[in-house]
């Protein structure tokens, strides 16, 4: 039998809107779904307060049941130090176990695992075969790596058609990295306005490296460059660094305090 990881009072807590509060209660009534979306609204979310401790356990809750994503989530806690200290071991052993229950991200996220050697031994072969059973299912992440596999020919012989099928695939299922790697071969190809179109929907989620990346290939095209997407693409990079800057004078400002 299960039990909650005293949540605060319903009274302790802001008004939350009905759909968070729904979310909160089927968490207390046992329902796992609903236990892991809640560990993620304490994780970060502006209804309620940061609380990386009390979210982990609510992974834990839910992982302990069976529960696939819950896995997954719990190992991202080991692997980020949310709530504990972080443990790249224990985070693979977690997203290896969300695997075998059938979880997407788990399995992405062990084959990342995989790729670079964190936690596991680094095994290209296995995170192809991951990447390529993740693609087969759906998952537009997998599909990206997956096609930079082929391309590279890592663990498989390059094929850069079958590649570029990949990245379209990742790229029409939503993936920032997909839509880049996509619109970049498009402009190697001399498709520009095509490959234009794919970076314009890009830049919206984009992290930083891709947006670096995505603003070199913007600048190689000199005057036919897309200006209102470059100006896109250099606001965001922008508003990344004042994050970065607010969040490190914040950390300090901590550790003052701490320490006064």
């Amino acid at each position: 039998m299960w039990r909650s990881p005293s949540p605060k009072s319903p009274s302790a807590l802001r008004a939350l809107p009905d759909f968070i509060e729904n979310i909160r209660v089927r968490a207390l009534q046992g329902h796992v779904l609903e236990q892991v979306q809640w560990g993620q609204v304490l994780l970060n979310s502006i209804y309620v307060p940061q609380n990386p401790i009390q979210a982990r356990q609510w992974f834990k809750i839910a992982a302990d049941a069976g529960f696939g994503p819950a896995y997954n989530m719990y190992g991202r806690c080991y692997h980020f130090g949310w709530g504990c200290e972080a443990d790249l071991v224990r985070a693979a052993d977690c997203y290896a176990r969300a695997a075998e229950l059938g979880d997407a991200w788990g399995r992405y996220n062990l084959g990342i695992a995989s790729m670079r050697g964190l936690g596991v031994p680094r095994d290209l072969a296995r995170a192809f075969e991951l990447f390529k059973k993740g693609a087969e299912a759906g998952h537009a992440k997998s599909m990206n790596l997956l096609a930079r596999f082929t391309e590279e020919g890592w663990e498989t012989p390059r094929n850069a058609e079958m590649a570029r099928v990949w990245y379209r695939r990742s790229a029409e299922t939503g993936d920032y990295r997909g839509q880049h790697n996509y619109a970049t071969l498009l402009a190697e190809a001399g498709h520009l306005d095509e490959a234009l179109q794919w970076w314009r929907r890009a830049v919206v989620d984009a992290t930083s490296d891709i947006l670096l990346a995505m603003r070199a290939r913007l600048l190689a095209f000199g005057e036919r460059a897309d200006r209102p997407l470059l100006e896109k693409v250099e606001a965001r990079l922008t508003a990344m660094h004042h994050e970065q800057k607010f969040r490190m004078t914040q950390e300090c400002e901590n550790v003052a305090y701490d320490q006064a």
